[in-house]
């Protein structure tokens, strides 16, 4: 603050200030600002002490919702006002509270003298904006879940179904509940809402792949759509700078659905990827969860069971970002729960219920990492636990100890191969001889398209698998392949379904050693074939010639050698 602005009061400038406002069109508090010599900023911050009257920038109006019970949204934007309910009763946000014309007025629509704040009137009409945005956005939420909305609850839960949609007279709210519909009974992983110079489409990711659904041609409703995505999410609908992450639910028919949302700003405004989270799917019936089920074959499955029974140690999964890492652990730690030790997992998110298993969702906002999580875990007496994801160095080592003093570890990692793994736990700065002393084995896994089982016809075997199967020294006699032409029923994509694979590598002390010891790459590697090891690109191979899926397919998911 200058001295100019301690020697010569507020209130003294206040009259100048109004008159050179009224004739400038400039914003009062600029006027009184210039006058005093001082910043706007300085203005607010020394309002009520000098003038009695709170100030309010339009940060702080949007975190706060207006109440247009005694002024409607029309006269408020006409006059410029921001009605805040404070508990107490609520507070008018003016551009100028010492108007005696406008003061007046607002006392004869609400019926008593008014409580009064200032602020600018472009940043109330932008506050204002905001609020109709907003309010369109959460237009047909349920009262239940509006009212979780406002008083920043996470347990709001939207009904939707075909019969909601076709009531709902908002379009924004048909097109989104339309896309999160379809998206459940096609099988979706994840919807995205890519907006563009001229509206927005919507792709549903299914079987691992981009499929356009539906599209919207209005760049103004696609911005509403956007909106209407952050008001489930309760995010924040004015900031559109940064990105953002959140998450709600919704019953579709007898299941509740976990939906986390991530928005990202680009040039056309900002892209929605919203991922379904199925908690009920695999709930009292363990014959979903099994390995069997995931469409492993024979080999890998018994090799992943003796690693899952091991009294202790560290089952690692490794694979990209939707390989189905977890699923296999919550099918291996299903296939050896009795009932008479404490399984305990932490996840982020917890993406399937476990009958009679402890699982602990992360929250990073409130201080629950892996790594804090992971800790408290081993106070609570644990004789198996699942770590949903080993990011950083911390959980790294701590999932190490607990797999070298008595536990039995299932976890996962990102890593292009059960080679690779090794590299990733180094960069990390784990002990390698920890590491190889608490491991037992490491899976690597893949998720393959199916043909569609009612388009599939058989084709003519090309020359290249024969000679890849010659090369990888497998039999040809008896090859057979085929592919899908596409239908209604898989999207005209020729798949439908997903085959799992998944290269299981166990740890000897021979293998530990060779690792210690520095051993090359291509010797580790034949001694894992030694050991009976199928590589992925093998049982790859394995698909397409008994025709479950196409060459095309394995070369988009597998890398070879």
């Amino acid at each position: 603050m200058s001295s100019d602005l301690s020697a010569t009061p507020l209130t003294s400038l206040m009259a100048q200030a109004r008159t050179r406002a009224a004739q400038s069109g400039v914003p009062l508090v600029a006027e009184l600002a210039a006058l005093a010599g001082c910043a706007s900023e300085d203005i607010g911050r020394l309002s009520e002490a000098e003038l009695g009257v709170s100030y309010f920038t339009q940060q702080a109006l949007v975190r706060q919702a207006p109440e247009f019970l005694q002024v409607s949204f029309t006269d408020c934007v006409k006059r410029g006002i921001y009605p805040l309910n404070q508990g107490s009763g609520t507070c008018f946000v003016v551009a100028d509270p010492w108007d005696d014309h406008a003061l007046q007025w607002l006392a004869n629509r609400i019926g008593h003298y008014p409580v009064l704040a200032w602020g600018t009137r472009p940043e109330i009409l932008a506050a204002l904006e905001y609020a109709q945005q907003r309010i369109k956005a959460s237009s047909e939420l349920p009262s239940s879940a509006a009212q979780a909305q406002a008083l920043g609850s996470d347990a709001a839960v939207k009904v939707i179904s075909i019969e909601t949609i076709e009531r709902s007279s908002s379009q924004v709210v048909r097109f989104v509940d339309a896309a999160i519909y379809d998206a459940w009974k096609a099988g979706a992983s994840d919807i995205h809402f890519e907006c563009g110079r001229d509206g927005v489409r919507v792709k549903l990711r299914l079987d691992g792949v981009l499929v356009p659904a539906s599209e919207l041609a209005d760049r103004v409703l696609a911005e509403e759509v956007i909106s209407r995505i952050k008001v489930l999410a309760q995010l924040d609908i004015a900031e559109r700078r940064i990105p953002q992450d959140g998450r709600f639910q919704i019953r579709l028919g007898e299941r509740e659905l976990d939906f986390r949302v991530s928005i990202m700003p680009s040039i056309f405004g900002e892209d929605a990827v919203v991922r379904l989270l199925d908690k009920s799917q695999l709930r009292g019936d363990a014959q979903v969860i099994s390995l069997a089920s995931l469409g492993l074959d024979e080999d890998a499955i018994g090799r992943i069971r003796r690693l899952a029974k091991k009294p202790h140690g560290m089952l690692l999964v490794t694979g990209p970002t939707g390989s189905g890492k977890t699923t296999t652990l919550y099918a291996a730690l299903t296939e050896i729960q009795t009932g008479q030790e404490k399984i305990i997992t932490i996840e982020d998110p917890v993406e399937y219920e476990l009958p009679g298993v402890l699982q602990i969702p992360v929250n990073e906002k409130k201080g629950l990492t892996f790594s804090q999580g992971l800790r408290s875990i081993l106070r609570h007496d644990p004789d198996k636990i699942l770590v949903g994801e080993i990011r950083d160095a911390e959980t790294a080592e701590i999932a190490v100890q607990a797999a070298l003093t008595g536990h039995l570890v299932f976890t996962t990692v990102h890593a292009n191969s059960v080679f690779d793994v090794i590299s990733r736990f180094a960069h990390m700065d784990i002990d390698l001889y920890s590491l190889m002393s608490a491991l037992n084995g490491v899976v690597a896994q893949r998720l393959i398209r199916r043909n569609c089982p009612l388009c599939v016809e058989e084709v003519e075997v090309p020359q290249e698998l024969i000679g890849r199967m010659k090369q990888a020294n497998m039999d040809t006699a008896r090859v057979h392949v085929a592919r899908g032409r596409g239908c209604e029923h898989c999207r005209n994509t020729g798949y439908k379904g997903r085959h799992a694979i998944a290269e299981v590598l166990p740890f000897d002390d021979t293998l530990r050693t060779m690792i210690l010891n520095r051993a090359d790459v291509a010797e580790i590697k034949n001694h894992a074939l030694s050991m009976g090891v199928r590589p992925l690109g093998v049982r790859a191979l394995d698909l397409v010639a008994t025709g479950a899926t196409t060459l095309e397919e394995i070369d988009r998911v597998v890398a070879y050698d």
